[in-house]
C-alpha cells in the first residue's frame, strides 16, 4: 500500500504539504536607500501528500538537500508549514502544537545536546524534568529508557566517557521518557561506525515490537532498505516514489545491476561502448571523469553483459578497469528516477 489513504489507522497524515524559505537578505540600509528587494524564494519541501501508518517503520529516504530534515521538522512542530496540513495521531499540527508534542519523542539532527558532565542517568533525569514527565513516574521512566537502549550498565557512567553510539542510544533514550507512541529520528545513524549503526537499527526495531511508529530519516540506502517497512523517496522536496523496499526495488527491470570504470585512450567518449553495452542491458549511468568512463547498467544476466562489455571496450581500444556485479538497490530505484545517486 503507498499514497495517502483516509484510514483510522494513521499515524501522521501530510496533505500537500508546502514550506518556503527566503534566500538573501534586505536590510534596513537598503530598504532606507530604496534598493529593490532582490529576495528569492527557494521551495525546500514542495506538495508532500504522506501517510504514515501506526506500528510501523516509515523512512524518507533522499540526499542531502532532497527536504527530508524540513519536513520532519514541521511534523514535529518546530517550523510551521507555508501551506498544506498535518495531523499526527489525529491531532491538527498547527491548532495543537503542544498536544502534538506531548504525543512524540524526537531525535533531530543538531538537537543532540547531552551534558557531557554529568551521568547518562543524570541527563535523563534533567530531561525528564523538562519534559514534564511526573516526579513519581521518574525513576521508572529512566530505568525503562536506559534498559530500551541497552544502557543500563553504563547508567552512572560520564557521557563524556560514552562512545559516539552510546551517546546516540541515549539521546534515543531521551526521547522514549514521555513514553510517546511515536518517534521521529532524523539521521539517527550518521557518524557511527557499522557495529554502532547495527546497535542502533536493533533498537529502531526494538521500538516497533513495543507498538510504537517510527518515523526516520536517512540517505543511506542500505538503513532504508533492511529497516523500514515502507519508504518515500524524495528528491528537491517532493516524493518520487513511496511504497515497501522490495516494491520499489521490484520497479527495476533487470535482476542484476553491473558497474563498471572504463579506462578511454586519447579524445574517444566511449559513444560506441554505451551503444553496444545498450543493446544488451539499460544504461542506467553514465559518466566520463578524467579519461574514465563509468557505467551503471541494469541487465537480466551479468554473464553475458560482461564479456560484451569487454568486447566493447576492446573494439574501441579501451581497458575495463573495474567490474561490480551488485543486486538491484534502492540507490539503482533512486537513479532511475532522478538520473543521479543518492550521494551526489
Amino acid at each position: 500500500m503507498s499514497g495517502v489513504t483516509a484510514h483510522s489507522n494513521v499515524a501522521i497524515e501530510a496533505r500537500a504539504l508546502v514550506k518556503e524559505f527566503e534566500k538573501g537578505r534586505h536590510t534596513l540600509w537598503q530598504r532606507v536607500r530604496r534598493e529593490p528587494d532582490r529576495r528569492t524564494t527557494f521551495r525546500a519541501v514542495d506538495g508532500i501528500d504522506l501517510a504514515v501508518e501506526t506500528g510501523e517503520i516509515f523512512g524518507l529516504l533522499g540526499p542531502n538537500g532532497a527536504g527530508k530534515t524540513t519536513t520532519m521538522r514541521m511534523i514535529s512542530t518546530l517550523l510551521e508549514p507555508t501551506a498544506g496540513t498535518i495531523r499526527v495521531l489525529g491531532t491538527d499540527v498547527a491548532k495543537e502544537p503542544r498536544r502534538v508534542r506531548a504525543q512524540l519523542g524526537a531525535m533531530l539532527s543538531g538537537e543532540r545536546s547531552l551534558y557531557w558532565k554529568l551521568t547518562g542517568r543524570e541527563n535523563l533525569e534533567y530531561f525528564a524534568a523538562l519534559y514534564h514527565v511526573p516526579p513519581k513516574d521518574t525513576k521508572d521512566r529512566v530505568e525503562r529508557s536506559l534498559a530500551a537502549v541497552k544502557l543500563s550498565d553504563r547508567a552512572d557512567d560520564y557521557v563524556e566517557r560514552y562512545s559516539t553510539g552510546m551517546r546516540q542510544r541515549l539521546a534515543l533514550a531521551r526521547a522514549l521518557l514521555p513514553d510517546p507512541p511515536l518517534i521521529l529520528l532524523d539521521e539517527p545513524t550518521v557518524g557511527l561506525d557499522p557495529q554502532a549503526s547495527r546497535d542502533l537499527r536493533d533498537r529502531v526495531r526494538d521500538l516497533r515490537a513495543q507498538g510504537r511508529t517510527v518515523l526516520l530519516t536517512t540517505h543511506y540506502m542500505e538503513e532504508a532498505d533492511q529497516l523500514c517497512d515502507r519508504v518515500a523517496i524524495i528528491d528537491h522536496g517532493k516524493i518520487v516514489a513511496l511504497d515497501s523496499p522490495n516494491a520499489l526495488k521490484r520497479t527495476i527491470r533487470a535482476e542484476e545491476i553491473v558497474r563498471l570504470d572504463i579506462g578511454i585512450a586519447g579524445d574517444g567518449d566511449g559513444a560506441a561502448i554505451v551503444d553496444r553495452l545498450s543493446r544488451a542491458g539499460t544504461v542506467a549511468r553514465s559518466e566520463r571523469h578524467n579519461g574514465t568512463l563509468s557505467l551503471t547498467v541494469h541487465c537480466a544476466s551479468a554473464r553475458e553483459l560482461v564479456p560484451a562489455a569487454f568486447d566493447a571496450a576492446h573494439a574501441a581500444g579501451a581497458t575495463v578497469q573495474h567490474v561490480e556485479v551488485v543486486p538491484v538497490t534502492l540507490e539503482d530505484v533512486f537513479l532511475s528516477l532522478t538520473g543521479r545517486g543518492l550521494r551526489e
